[in-house]
């Protein structure tokens, strides 16, 4: 089994729709050209959340990643599985891997809530079935705990310690609980990717240790997060306090109004706003974003260009 170098930063891509809801993939290959492609992305996550992969049909997320793989060549490629029972996971996790995935990102099924996630027991087993029934590495994809799907600190160790588990997408999104877990996973198995992706604070979860950043923001400002992951790797908190200067207004205008489902259709407002895609629709039952909201997204990316945060 070949391991993914997953150290640096890999982008959550966005899906654009036309207006009819289809799949518009001139759009997204624009979208791969200005996120995917530029030196420093160090791998490119398709299917999860950014990419409304539980909105897509079998079919698409298995062209999703195909058309994907094609565009990006060798670079490291993770596809999200987004299943209801561990069944379907694995089917999911088969099909990624023969359309051409390196790593299935595994997110915690529904029925691991109501307290299910509390208990090491039954996440454990989820994860080591899937592992065990497909020939490619998977990367555990860790929910905020207050969501009911949030895997404990000795949960998140023992999953680290399963053959064939790479990574770890961390959004517990509590900082406590972040370097609580950074902790514990990498004492279980120091060689695990532990990848960041609180959206609302980048400075303490990378200043605190990591060995990447995921997250779907990289799609609107690729360039800025390269700089910030080159700035962790070298220790240089005053120009990391730098870019987190440049990069703070960003994240409020996406991650700041209610309600938070609506953040990758945010940035899809952003990409559209920089004439990347035609459309920021996303599918139901997301909605599209209020007009005022749009305006200020708008605002927002037009000063991060005039500054030269955002290169396009």
């Amino acid at each position: 089994m070949q391991t993914p170098d997953l150290r640096g930063v890999t982008v959550a891509t966005i899906l654009p729709f036309d207006n009819d809801l289809e799949i518009d993939w001139e759009s997204y290959a624009r979208v791969l050209d200005y996120c995917a492609t530029p030196e420093g992305i160090a791998a490119v996550f398709v299917n999860g959340h950014a990419g409304e992969g539980g909105l897509l049909s079998e079919k698409e997320r298995d062209e999703v990643i195909r058309r994907t793989r094609s565009h990006i060549g060798s670079k490291p490629l993770l596809a999200g599985v987004i299943a209801n029972s561990t069944a379907q996971a694995i089917a999911e996790a088969r099909l990624a891997q023969k359309a051409g995935a390196d790593c299935a990102v595994l997110f915690p099924p529904s029925a691991l809530g109501q307290g299910a996630a509390m208990n090491a027991r039954a996440p454990v087993a989820y994860v080591r079935s899937v592992a065990e029934a497909i020939d490619i590495p998977v990367s555990i994809f860790q929910y905020p705990v207050p969501s009911g799907l949030g895997f404990t600190t000795d949960t998140l160790a023992e999953m680290a310690a399963i053959p064939g588990v790479i990574a770890i997408k961390e959004g517990s999104d509590v900082v406590q609980l972040y370097e609580d877990n950074w902790r514990a996973v990498k004492k279980a198995n120091p060689e695990l990717a532990f990848l960041p992706s609180n959206y609302n604070w980048f400075l303490p979860q990378l200043a605190i240790g990591a060995d990447g950043i995921l997250s779907g923001l990289v799609s609107l400002v690729p360039h800025l997060f390269v700089r910030l992951w080159d700035a962790t790797a070298a220790a240089d908190l005053q120009q990391l306090r730098a870019l987190n200067d440049e990069l703070h207004p960003i994240v409020r205008t996406i991650y700041g109004s209610a309600p938070l489902i609506d953040m990758h259709t945010r940035i899809k407002v952003g990409l559209q706003a920089m004439g990347i895609i035609r459309s920021a629709l996303p599918r139901p039952p997301l909605m599209a974003i209020e007009p005022g909201i749009q305006e200020k997204i708008r605002q927002a990316v037009n000063a991060a260009r005039e500054a030269g945060t955002i290169v396009r």
